[in-house]
Formats: C-alpha cells, structure tokens, sequence
C-alpha cells in the first residue's frame, strides 16, 4: 500500500489538476485495502465486480476472477464509513451494469460513480465474439483491419440513446420512492430488502450483512470534497518559483539545493511546467540544471523530461527516474563515502517504465533496476545491492 501511496504523490505531482482513481476488484477483505487506498489520498475508488469485461482477457480471468460488486461494494462504503474516510473520496462501481435498477441499487450499496461498459459497446454493435485481442472482430468494433472496420455500424447517438433509456429509468424509480436526485439515496440501504424466494427452506442465503448501514457520524455519507484530495508539496514548489526567467522567458538556468529523503518525487512538477509551456522536446538537454547535495526521498526525477538535468551529490531512494522521459539523472556518491564502486547510492525498481532520457550512477543500484525500461539509456556501477 506504501508503493501505491507514492505513485498516487507522483501522479498528483507531475498533474497538479488530475483526480487519481484506484481500481479494486471485488473480494472479500477490499474494506482494509479500500481504507488504505483512500488514507493514500486517492481521490475515486473504482469497485470492479467478476461480470463484464473486455473481450480480450483470458477466460479464466472472465470465469474466476473477483466477485458481485454489491459484495465489494457493501463492505468498501461500510468499512470507510466507519473510520471517518467515506466523505473524503468518491466510491465508483462497474461489472455487468445495464440497467437504472442496477444504478439505483448501487447508489443504495454506496456508489455515487457508475460504469457501463459492455452494454455501450453492444449498443454500437458488439456481439461479444470474444476476439478484441485478435484484430478480427468480426462487426469492426475492436480491429485495426481496414476491411472489418468497414462493417462497424454504431454511432454516437445509439449510445446517447441508451444512456438516455438508463437516466429515464433512474428518474422513474427514484421518483416512486420519493427522491429527486441519486445522492440522496447513497448509502440508503435501508431501502433495500432480500427478496423471499417463497419460504424458509429455500431462502438458505442471509444478505443481512450486505444491508448494515454504517452511522457517518457527523460526517456526510457520500464525497463531499470539492477537487481532488491534495498531497503535500515537495521541492518543486521552490524549484518552479526559482525558475520564473526559464518559464517565463525561456532563460538557461542553474539551481542549487540541499535536499533530506522527505523531499520526493523532485523534478515531477517542474517537468510537468515545462510540457505545459514548451512541449516535451522543444527545450535543449540541461537547459535546466537542479543541483543537489543530500539524500533524495523516492522518485527522483519521475517522468521528468527533455531539458531538465538533475544532479545529486549523496544517494536517492527508491524509483529513481521512474517513467523518465528524456532528461539526464546524474548521482555521484558523497565525497566522504569510500569505495563507491561498492556502494549502493540508488534504491529499488530504478527506471521503471522509463521511455527516453539518461541515468548515469557512480556506484550500485538496487535490485529490480530497469524493470519495463523501453528507451532510457543507463550507466551505474553494478544493481542487486
């Protein structure tokens, strides 16, 4: 839960306007997992049930994979109801929806976001041949083929049409109980009850525990936070202050700081301003120089990119240059350390997802180097320390 902490940090970093969705699948015990989620300040928590799905997933994924997303999604909105958290993130169900019955019964269990996935793309025409993976779909829906995609018959409008279909019958049922909008029956399980099967030897299942309603306290029982939920800054907030003439005017710059490990993810919003202004290539390599000297925290340089140049003297933790995308990371070790080459100056899973940019490490990396690595170039001593 630690490592998908730091990659929601690295995201809300590199996007400072972004929401971050975890996907969870439904099983028993996803209350714990979606407590940690949410404590990690995700901002939507996606419960995904075992039906639907794409096409292209292995049968054994599609046959035992999860379980109803009533079930996960009963327990995730009860568990973080009752630890104070439901108010602070947005809960989102999917798996087999088609219905405005299946919506309202899902804001009941705790939902106030809804999938529809499968039922979309039967109303532009999929007839679930189970061939996405193939490029052979044989009504043009999923395939690069010129000649299949020639038969795909759908269009915007059958899918308005079928939304449309679905928000009506919402309106319907909501409009018979007594309610005007969905978010005032978020959380309302007390609205629903077990239908009887005709009597007690064969109403064997106790759907009780799926019906609690947890007390929110005097908190509401749904998301009420405007936005997204907010991580603290790092350096970079200075970084993009200092660096106004670059931003600004495009200035060749040099920056110097002493960093310590709580400083994370440094160089993720600075690249994220240079995008925004520049583009991805337009800057020259090390247009932009940040020296450092100290201990970087996890995520050094993630997803940073073409102009920035990161220099540290001392070591870095995990994830260094983690989806790096075309800047130069240089990590020399403290004067003070002997035997450098022996040393372990980078942590873990360095270079993961790395697409372009540069890695040079006077010393050892750690174990996991690389790992989906597809363009970055890197020198170190050795890995596996």
């Amino acid at each position: 839960i630690e490592d998908l902490a730091q990659l929601i940090y690295d995201l809300k970093q590199i996007n400072p306007d972004a929401r971050v969705c975890v996907k969870l699948v439904a099983m028993t015990g996803i209350g714990a997992i979606a407590a940690g989620v949410a404590k990690a300040k995700a901002d939507v928590i996606l419960i995904s049930g075992n039906v639907g799905g794409t096409g292209a997933s292995p049968q054994t994924s599609i046959k035992y994979a999860g379980g109803p997303w009533e079930m996960g999604l009963s327990e995730a909105n009860q568990v973080l109801t009752l630890n104070n958290l439901r108010h602070s993130v947005r809960l989102r169900a999917d798996g087999g929806m088609r219905t405005g019955r299946d919506i309202v019964i899902a804001a009941m269990l705790g939902a106030e976001e809804f999938g529809i996935g499968t039922a979309s793309l039967i109303a532009m025409g999929c007839i679930m041949v189970r061939q996405c993976h193939s490029n052979t779909c044989p009504v043009g829906v999923c395939t690069q083929d010129e000649a299949l995609r020639g038969k795909f018959s759908g269009s915007p409008e059958k899918v308005i049409n079928l939304f449309t279909f679905i928000a009506e019958e919402v309106r319907e049922i909501l409009a018979s109980l007594g309610f005007r909008s969905l978010t005032e029956i978020v959380g309302r399980t007390d609205l629903l009850q077990q239908v009887s099967r005709g009597g007690e030897h064969l109403d064997d299942l106790d759907l009780n525990p799926l019906l609690v309603k947890a007390d929110p306290g005097h908190n509401a029982p749904y998301c009420t936070v405007e936005g997204r939920n907010e991580v603290p800054d790092t350096l970079d907030a200075q970084i993009v202050r200092d660096a106004a003439p670059l931003l600004e005017r495009g200035e060749k710059m040099q920056l110097t700081y002493t960093v310590q490990n709580t400083a994370r993810a440094i160089g993720s919003r600075t690249s994220s301003h240079i995008t925004r202004r520049f583009g991805m290539h337009a800057l020259p390599a090390g247009h932009l120089t940040v020296q450092l000297k100290g201990s970087a925290g996890q995520s050094l340089g993630a997803f940073a990119v073409q102009g920035l140049r990161i220099e540290l003297t001392g070591e870095a933790n995990d994830y260094v240059g983690k989806g790096l995308s075309g800047a130069t990371i240089i990590i020399r070790p403290s004067p003070h350390l002997a035997a450098p080459e022996t040393n372990a100056i980078l942590g873990n899973t360095v270079l993961y997802g790395a697409t372009s940019g540069k890695l040079f490490a006077a010393g050892l990396a750690g174990e996991r180097f690389g790992v989906r690595n597809s363009g970055a170039v890197a020198v170190v001593e050795g890995m596996g320390a």
